[in-house]
């Protein structure tokens, strides 16, 4: 099972860390089109978010500024928990499930909770907390298209006003050896400003094109970038606990064995003293 692992992992940390250059340079991108302020903490303060208007695209607008249940008091928040369809990982998923139960208990109003992995939705079922749907195919097998359709789904729902917030909860990659909960605000979108003296972008046709277009390809990509990170995670943990667990085995297997020679040599010795007994009479 470590060498399976070890193999998914080496094949989902490819497929982060490609990721992540590609979706920081969209982000510079964005961050130079219009005003960009740092995007919502999970329990909801700071509320800052794009202040650009868009009369082209209503959609790419809409999705990065506060939605229309946002403005009454205790609309639907939607908390997207993703965790791991096995076991044998470690603390991996008690992580997770421990902080996406605090997340939804911090939330104000009604929340929805879509569970995606099947130890997220068992956990949560548990919880009492209903569940909206099964996206364990999701995580199972991680895909763009899976992502995306997942993701415009929460985007057209927010867009129709159904939803106030949507909160991604996952476990985020850093190293092999480290693996880190986190919650962040899904919609409204917003993106830190991350751009550099250095950058000077030339914009064509207009700002307001180009933000129309990239914004729901980033919402995506963050979306998709959120399940590739919580993968890479869980194959990371699982390596970690089947190196440990075989390393117990071996330390357990030395002490049988030591046992195992020390009652076999009690056993010959007593045998030998009872021959030199018998001799002896």
């Amino acid at each position: 099972m470590k060498l399976v692992a070890s193999a998914k992992l080496r094949k989902a940390q490819k497929a982060i860390e490609g990721m992540r250059p590609y979706e920081r340079t969209l982000a510079e991108i964005l961050a130079a089109v219009g005003p960009v302020r740092p995007a919502a903490a999970a329990d909801g303060s700071a509320a800052n978010y794009f202040s650009y208007s868009s009369s082209k695209n209503q959609f790419a607008a809409s999705l990065a500024t506060p939605a229309p249940a946002a403005a009454g008091e205790g609309g639907k928040t939607v908390v997207v928990a993703i965790a791991s369809n096995s076991s044998l990982c470690g603390a991996f998923n008690a992580n997770v499930v421990r902080k996406a139960l605090e997340t939804i208990r911090a939330c104000e109003g009604e929340v929805e909770v879509i569970p995606v992995g099947r130890k997220m939705a068992e956990a949560l079922r548990r919880a009492g907390y209903a569940q909206a749907g099964d996206f364990n195919d999701v995580i199972g097998h991680p895909s763009y298209e899976k992502s995306a359709g997942l993701a415009r789904s929460l985007s057209e729902r927010y867009l129709a006003g159904e939803l106030s917030r949507v909160v991604l909860v996952y476990n985020r990659f850093i190293s092999s050896a480290r693996q880190e909960p986190v919650a962040e605000v899904y919609l409204p979108f917003g993106i830190p400003d991350q751009v550099g003296d250095d950058n000077d972008f030339i914009i064509e046709p207009d700002a307001e094109a180009l933000l129309a277009t990239l914004l729901p390809q980033v919402m995506m990509l963050k979306f998709h970038a959120a399940v590739l990170d919580s993968a890479a995670a869980e194959h990371a943990a699982r390596t970690i606990a089947m190196q440990t667990a075989s390393d117990n085995a071996e330390e357990l297997l030395g002490e049988l064995t030591l046992e195992y020679n020390k009652g076999r040599q009690q056993k010959i010795t007593a045998e030998i003293l009872d021959l030199l007994g018998g001799a002896a009479q």
